[in-house]
């Protein structure tokens, strides 16, 4: 599978969670051996400003974050699009579903995937897309900036428990109905890891899922890096949700 990566990634550019060191090591050390890098590329700025407005995006320009949100957000983009004819993962920080069109929390500061959305449909690559998040942390930005479209569906799973959740996740995909569809890859909610509700092995269901919709609808499906923040398992989960999404 083609990961979306840069080097730049690797830089601890605030002191949040998602920036910490070791974090995005923790997901390159495992996949590295098993995955095609492409390097990721900074999106451009009327591409971000398809989802924010030009004072937040000058606010994140005078708080010294453009050039690292850009880059993610450009990342996001390169995912969205390789995603149209096959899987593809974009290992990207700052993360982005807290991110709204004037304001941003939770450690993001562009809104990664609704950019990507956003995108495709503006360059005529889609008519329709959906986004499932499967952080933790219900995604408010991206339901923000562009659930109000009709042309996309915006889905976070709400059980706390495993088997349940499962369930709202194959419901969703069964009756899926998309030109792509993107997985907003939280694994924040990993049993070892802040939520506490999914094994490693439910990152890979997930992803061969996620796959399976996409074929049905003769479509495509991309990931993009959320949240995540135990760096034990961290690679582990991120690995299992690109060998589902190979169908593997």
């Amino acid at each position: 599978m083609k990961v979306i990566f840069h080097n730049d990634f690797h830089q601890v550019y605030t002191s949040d969670p998602a920036s910490a060191e070791g974090r995005i090591e923790a997901i390159i050390r495992v996949i590295e051996k098993k995955v095609e890098f492409v390097t990721a590329r900074p999106a451009l700025r009327e591409d971000i400003a398809l989802v924010h407005s030009e004072d937040h995006i000058n606010s994140i320009k005078n708080g010294g974050l453009y050039e690292i949100a850009s880059l993610a957000a450009g990342g996001a983009i390169q995912a969205a699009e390789t995603g149209l004819s096959e899987p593809a993962f974009a290992v990207i920080r700052p993360p982005g579903h807290h991110a709204s069109g004037d304001s941003c929390w939770g450690f993001c500061f562009f809104n990664n995937m609704a950019i990507a959305m956003r995108t495709l449909l503006h360059r005529g690559k889609i008519q329709t897309g959906y986004v499932l998040d499967i952080d933790m942390h219900f995604g408010d930005g991206t339901m923000n900036t562009i659930g109000h479209y009709r042309c996309f569906t915006v889905f976070n799973p709400v059980s706390h428990y495993r088997e349940a959740y499962m369930d709202e996740v194959k419901r969703e995909m069964d009756s899926c109905q998309a030109d792509i569809i993107g997985i907003s890859a939280g694994f924040d909610n990993h049993e070892a890891d802040w939520g506490g509700v999914l094994k490693t092995e439910n990152y890979r269901e997930i992803g061969k899922l996620v796959r399976e919709a996409a074929r049905r609808n003769k479509g495509g499906c991309f990931a993009i890096l959320e949240g995540g923040y135990n760096h034990a398992v961290l690679g582990g989960n991120a690995m299992a949700l690109i060998e589902g999404m190979e169908g593997k």
